[in-house]
């Protein structure tokens, strides 16, 4: 199962990604969460504390190991390098585990504005793709809001991709873009997941503006959530009401994927 969570930032995709991955993991499941996002706190909502976290140097800034990986210089400019480094050992090495699941911070790639592909991009846009085609991890990723770090043949192999928005015009302008982005790469499905719901008249706004099949379900706003988020602490622990809306949208997830087919090609009778 692999999983792509999107949204701008604010909307709370940060805190749907958290509680699905504890979700997972309290059913005994293999969980892998990713924060592809520059703004990373996916580890507060998993439930790290920030002591924990601040010992965490994410992937893009391990300059030695992706000079020695990708063969470039440890500045990474104006040199040769590999575009297809060794990066299958990476998540088992710098994963770190908490509430039962392991997380690995991807951080951001820093390009001066000039758009060129450089050694960190490419190593994690690699191992983003290791991720979700070689990994047998449930694997949920906090994407920013574009998935410029998904190329074709990854982003045709994400089970879900999940929007998450607020009530509001822009809103499902995000949605509407993010779809357009996933179609260019391959991908129809792209769901929805409304947050900070604070009436009917909010999810009947969205609902008559987001077909029917797409929407996955709303999670209500919550002091709970605002109050764990304020003091860098897991929402899973502190509120019942979103973890239940989130079980909810969990059980459409779970329902919606369909498993891969297996094949004996290869093996003897």
């Amino acid at each position: 199962m692999k999983i792509a969570i999107t949204g701008k930032g604010g909307v709370g995709k940060t805190t749907l990604a958290a509680v699905l991955a504890r979700l997972y993991a309290a059913e005994g499941r293999t969980v892998l969460a990713v924060d592809v996002d520059p703004d990373a706190n996916l580890g507060l909502a998993l439930g790290f504390s920030e002591e924990e976290l601040a010992g965490i140097t994410p992937i893009s800034k391990m300059k030695d190991l992706i000079a020695e990986r990708t063969g470039s210089d440890s500045d990474g400019l104006g040199k040769f390098f590999k575009i297809n480094p060794k990066v299958d050992d990476i998540p088992d090495r710098f994963a770190r585990e908490k509430n039962g699941v392991k997380l690995l911070i991807m951080g951001t790639v820093e390009t001066g504005g000039s758009g060129c592909v450089c050694p960190e991009h490419v190593m994690v846009k690699r191992v983003i793709s290791h991720l979700v085609l070689g990994r047998d991890e449930a694997v949920i990723m906090d994407m920013e809001a574009g998935l410029e770090h998904l190329g074709r043949g990854t982003a045709g192999m994400v089970d879900e991709f999940i929007v998450v928005i607020e009530p509001g015009a822009r809103s499902i302008q995000t949605y509407r873009k993010v779809k357009e982005l996933a179609a260019d790469l391959g991908v129809k499905k792209v769901n929805v997941v409304a947050n900070k719901v604070r009436s009917p008249e909010d999810e009947a706004f969205l609902r008559e503006r987001i077909p029917a099949e797409d929407f996955f379900g709303a999670v209500s706003y919550s002091d709970d959530v605002a109050s764990a988020d304020r003091r860098g602490i897991s929402p899973f622990d502190t509120s019942a009401a979103a973890k239940d809306e989130i079980r909810r949208i969990k059980e459409k997830i779970d329902s919606s994927i369909k498993p891969k087919p297996t094949t004996n090609k290869g093996m003897n009778p």
